[in-house]
């Protein structure tokens, strides 16, 4: 079974009763903290737990661990989603907006820790749900405890040293998934510095989606990441961002185009500027 998947809005309402279904709302505003929480209590899809960009899928910013959003503590996660309910044979179907951005974060920390089949992406989002006539409800899902079983997979990281090290090797092909002003350094509204990680390439995650917020097909999305490979190795991937979040959409999306599961550098370019040791490039 493929690691990323879709659904979408109608598949989903023909599937809300079935027994091991896991909902996570992951709205979230990175201008707007509590934005998610909020919209999640004015309305979400019926069944669905809310998870918390901050709260949730991400962990204390510390002297020894930075980056505006740092992976939260494995155990911690794992009791988290357990607490939602999840199970080993669990379908988990994650939804935000509609880009799927933070929906792509949990999808990547599912996959850190193990649990990589019957995850699935709300292709279009709430915003798709909606337009297909789904129901939202104000009503707090039941608890349930779940007893899934994972660790975290460390293959899929990068730290910033190795990837400093892997700076001149001509198979790494680095993805860089923020907006193409905000690689440049043109401009920089979230980090102190503005530029981007050397031989990084600009690959926007937006641009995995089609003009009305869907997951452009297979063929589409491999021809995009091919571009941006030119010859260089698949297995020389690695994907970041800001702060980790963003990268995870370029990750699923190289999966549903039939890449593996490359790494993430999780710190990413928030974290990368702590050390003004590591360098910086401007421009394209």
């Amino acid at each position: 079974m493929p690691i990323a998947q879709l659904i979408s809005a109608a598949q989903l309402q023909q599937r809300l009763a079935q027994p091991n279904l896991l909902l996570l709302d992951c709205r979230f505003a990175l201008d707007d903290p509590a934005y998610g929480q909020r919209s999640y209590g004015e309305g979400h899809i019926p069944g669905a737990q809310f998870a918390d960009l901050e709260r949730d899928l991400s962990g204390p910013i510390t002297k020894d661990v930075t980056g505006r959003h740092p992976l939260p503590d494995p155990a911690l996660l794992l009791q988290r989603l357990r607490d939602w309910g999840l199970e080993d044979d669990s379908m988990v179907v994650l939804y935000d907006d509609g880009p799927g951005a933070f929906a792509a974060r949990a999808w990547w920390l599912l996959a850190w820790l193990g649990k990589r089949s019957d995850v699935y992406l709300l292709d279009g989002g709430l915003k798709a749900w909606r337009a297909a006539g789904g129901e939202l409800t104000h009503a707090q899902p039941p608890t349930r405890s779940g007893h899934f079983n994972g660790s975290a997979d460390a293959s899929l990281l990068v730290s910033a040293a190795q990837l400093q090290q892997r700076l001149a090797d001509s198979q790494l092909t680095l993805l860089d998934a923020r907006a193409l002003p905000r690689f440049r350094g043109e401009v920089e509204p979230l980090d102190p510095v503005a530029g981007h990680i050397p031989g990084a390439r600009c690959a926007v995650f937006t641009d995995n989606l089609d003009s009305d917020g869907y997951f452009l097909d297979a063929a589409l999305l491999r021809q995009r990441f091919a571009a941006q490979l030119a010859e260089r190795p698949a297995s020389g991937l690695v994907a970041y961002c800001g702060s980790g979040v963003t990268a995870c959409h370029n990750l699923f999306a190289l999966c549903l185009a039939g890449y593996a599961l490359a790494p993430l550098y999780a710190g990413s370019w928030s974290e990368w500027i702590t050390d003004p040791a590591r360098p910086v490039a401007t421009g394209d």
